[in-house]
């Protein structure tokens, strides 16, 4: 793409919801991951008891490691609704944008 077509995309103010929804949504999930992930850190330095204990009586699964597991798999799931996000709503309004640079610039 030339230069002309890059200046029309940065003048869209497309571009711009773009550029604000996707900070917003990418934020919003950063502070969910460092919160659960710093939270359970915490209980780990604070109260390790609470991590050590065992999930059901004669069990030999842990809180600590109930919990570990649970982030593991939550994180994945937050990192699919960012994936479904991006390549649907924000590949969608990527392409609108580019398409009508392509046209101005013609």
């Amino acid at each position: 793409m030339s230069g002309s077509v890059y200046a029309h995309i940065r003048r869209n103010p497309r571009f711009a919801e773009l550029v604000a929804r996707r900070t917003r949504f990418a934020a919003v999930l950063s502070a969910i991951v460092l919160a659960i992930f710093y939270g359970f850190v915490l209980v780990v330095a604070f109260y390790p008891s609470v991590i050590g204990q065992r999930v059901a009586e004669g069990s030999t699964l842990t809180v600590g490691v109930a919990a570990g597991l649970f982030m593991f798999v939550f994180f994945w799931v937050l990192t699919a609704v960012y994936v479904r996000r991006a390549n649907g709503e924000f590949d969608a309004l990527n392409r609108e944008i580019v398409h009508a640079a392509m046209k101005e610039a013609k």
